[in-house]
């Protein structure tokens, strides 16, 4: 018997290293994150043209979009200045009182999950 013999016996009978059978794979769910709001709160203090700013500044929003923000915030006392994952949630808020306290202002932005 030779050395390619032992070879031959696993082909012949399937053995080795060749599995035969059906693959399958699992597939995990993989849930998104949950979103925060940022929400800016009305003060008898901050300006509306400032709330503007933050919100096209810091926010990206229009001029338009800016507006109707501000007045829901100072109509209703708060506004919605965007959604966002925690972690960008987080540095928008931060953001905003950094800009807030360094001219004066004690607009309060505040995360809530959606």
């Amino acid at each position: 018997m030779s050395e390619w013999d032992d070879d031959d016996d696993d082909v012949e009978d399937g053995g080795g290293d060749h599995d035969t059978g059906i693959i399958t794979e699992t597939k995990k769910k993989v849930e998104k994150p949950p979103l925060f709001k940022v929400l800016l709160h009305n003060d008898d203090y901050t300006t509306m043209e400032f709330v503007v700013y933050v919100l096209k500044s810091i926010f990206h929003k229009t001029d338009a979009a800016a507006f109707n923000i501000m007045m829901a915030v100072h109509q209703q006392g708060m506004g919605v200045a965007g959604v966002y994952a925690f972690d960008i949630a987080e540095a928008k808020v931060e953001k905003v009182i950094q800009l807030a306290r360094s001219n004066e202002f004690p607009l309060l932005c505040t995360i809530e999950q959606e």
